[in-house]
């Protein structure tokens, strides 16, 4: 049984860090990992993904400040956040795509709240 346990929200001032982690258990093989938010009243996005070889995308808004990385012995995803903005502030969910065969099968994780106010 696939798991994503998420950890590392919380409340932040504007300016500051944090850094969010995804363990994943149950997966093997190749897959993929990212994180996504949401925002209140807006739909969920992409903020950054990361390949099984470490490829990294991230979205326009978090570039230069958001840092995705992953740690294969852990299956383990790292999401380092700064110089945080109040925009910032959503429910932050993790993502693992599998490759099962021929098909992709995506899992989620219960979500983090980041919280980004004076």
């Amino acid at each position: 049984q696939v798991q994503l346990v998420e950890s590392g929200g919380g409340l932040v001032q504007p300016g500051g860090s944090l850094r969010l982690s995804c363990a994943a258990s149950g997966i093997f093989g190749i897959y993929t990992m990212a994180w996504y938010r949401q925002a209140p009243e807006k739909q969920r996005e992409l903020v950054a993904h990361i390949t099984s070889n470490g490829i990294t995308n991230y979205v326009d808004p978090v570039m230069g400040r958001f840092t995705l990385s992953r740690d294969n012995a852990k299956n383990t995803v790292y999401l380092q956040m700064n110089s945080l903005k109040p925009e910032d502030t959503a429910v932050y969910s993790c993502n693992a795509r599998v490759l099962y065969g021929s098909k992709w099968v995506d899992y989620w994780g219960q979500g983090t709240q980041v919280t980004v106010s004076s």
